[in-house]
């Protein structure tokens, strides 16, 4: 993370490290409510930013000041690098101050640096616009429970029953219907590794070690590790790979790489190290 530059600010709002009035400090305790779940709601504005930073400050409030007049049509967050360095570790943050905005738990937007009051009420005004009327927008409690398509919530049956193939039936029936539908994409990608992984040999990482140049050996061992929650070790095993092939074997390791990160929430601090570890591989 490069801090350079930073220097002990003269004092004033923020200079304790603490939120700015009208934002929400995030910690590891509180990310998945204030920032995940709330955003399900209004969007939520992330500030990755130190106290250290006098810049950092000075974007701290203009953002407060904004988030306050909007009247809670979304919602500012802030994450002091220096103290909550997981949490920005999930955002891949590279310097500060660093914004990010997400809607219903996806990063959307970003920028880095301080911009002028102007250029950020337009950049609000932006997310505010794109997001219209496809939140839930404050999470009303005498709100109706969602109605579940039928055939949705007989798919998600029969994937928790583990019947894979009445399950990729369903899910297909409703991409059929809707070729956009989230949930239906997610998971046939969930049950096209399942149906393969659950067929590997359990030894297959230690076959894949005794040929370290066998692609198809390194693809079944990388399925049993994330089978086994060993992600991380999967994810080394195929960039090390990269970095040892060229060419149309290279682009087929890339490409089952890719696949497997598709797996999990895009913000997992192991998706997050394995796309970076990646790119580094590649270039």
């Amino acid at each position: 993370m490069d801090l350079s530059g930073l220097k002990q600010p003269p004092g004033g709002g923020g200079g304790d490290g603490s939120a700015p009035p009208g934002a929400t400090e995030i910690t590891e305790a509180n990310f998945e409510d204030e920032v995940l779940v709330r955003s399900n709601q209004v969007p939520v504005v992330v500030l990755l930013w130190s106290p250290r930073s006098e810049a950092c400050i000075k974007l701290a409030d203009t953002l407060a000041g904004l988030a306050t007049s909007d009247g809670g049509t979304w919602s500012l967050a802030t994450v002091n690098v220096d103290v909550a360095p997981r949490v920005a570790q999930v955002f891949g943050v590279e310097a500060v101050p660093t914004v990010v905005a997400l809607a219903a738990g996806q990063p959307i937007t970003s920028f880095q640096g301080v911009q002028p009051p102007d250029q950020l009420r337009r950049w609000v005004d932006s997310l505010l616009s794109a997001t219209a009327g496809k939140l839930s927008g404050g999470g009303d409690e005498t709100e109706q429970p969602e109605q579940v398509d039928p055939v949705l919530a007989r798919a998600r049956d029969q994937l928790d029953a583990g019947d894979f193939a009445a399950a990729r039936d369903s899910y297909q029936a409703l991409l059929d219907t809707d070729p956009d539908h989230v949930e239906a994409k997610a998971a046939l990608r969930q049950l096209t590794f399942l149906e393969r992984a659950t067929g590997r040999q359990l030894d297959a990482p230690a076959l894949a070690d005794a040929a370290p140049e066998d692609i198809e050996a390194a693809f079944a061992a990388a399925d049993v590790q994330i089978l086994n929650q060993d992600v991380t070790a999967a994810f080394d095993r195929l960039i090390a790979l990269v970095r040892r092939t060229a060419g149309d074997e290279r682009s087929t390791v890339r490409t089952r790489l890719v696949e497997l990160f598709e797996l999990f929430d895009p913000a997992d601090p192991e998706v997050v190290a394995g796309r970076r570890n990646l790119a580094n591989a590649l270039y």
